[in-house]
């Protein structure tokens, strides 16, 4: 694995399982940045508004040296029993850039502290499993925008290196693309180069 590779999850799954009448649903999913894992939960607090708790957690990679920003809240649980445990799953599976969250509908049984750790683990880890864990490279977005008479040439680059982007034609043609860091000086290289420097690149 090479330094600038990280472990997330492939894509955004939920597991679910019922304990002594509380059901639990984890949802998973893989975020690119604070603000996505932070809208992530806050969609799932409004579709889940109905819950008991929805208790969040995410590490997220905040910068190129690998930093990582962690967060996790007991949404109501006792202190330690529910967010900690959540985040210790990410941390355990050493997985980056990724937001969980746990939905408890409360079935008027006390599972106790332990019993609450378990389940909300079991929660993140089955959530996990569903989704996938995959090897990624750290990604940042690059802004093409151009002339239509260079859109084709660039277009061509784009689709031949595999890259996801999205398209705007307006008075100019511009593309949003999503290249490994790793990658993304080579790309705009070579989009100076096919079209002569004419490609406005941010």
């Amino acid at each position: 694995m090479d330094a600038e590779a990280y472990r997330t999850v492939a894509e955004a799954a939920t597991a679910s399982f019922v304990v002594q009448g509380s059901e639990f649903l984890g949802h998973a999913r893989p975020v690119d940045d604070l603000e996505s894992a932070e809208a992530f939960i806050e969609n799932v607090h409004e579709e889940y508004a109905d819950a008991t708790h929805n208790v969040p957690a995410y590490r997220i990679r905040v910068d190129a040296d690998g930093r990582l920003r962690e967060y996790s809240s007991d949404d109501g649980e006792p202190s330690g029993s529910a967010g900690k445990p959540a985040l210790n799953v990410l941390s355990q599976r050493d997985l980056e850039n990724v937001a969980v969250v746990v939905t408890r509908y409360y079935g008027g049984t006390n599972l106790g502290v332990g019993g609450l750790v378990r389940a909300y683990s079991r929660a993140v880890k089955e959530a996990v499993d569903a989704a996938g864990v995959i090897e990624e490279r750290p990604h940042e977005t690059v802004s093409i925008t151009l002339e239509y008479d260079d859109s084709g040439t660039v277009r061509g680059i784009l689709e031949s290196e595999g890259l996801e982007f999205e398209a705007e034609y307006e008075a100019d043609v511009r593309f949003e693309v999503r290249v490994p860091i790793a990658d993304a000086d080579a790309l705009r290289d070579r989009i100076r180069s096919a079209t002569s420097g004419r490609a406005r690149l941010e």
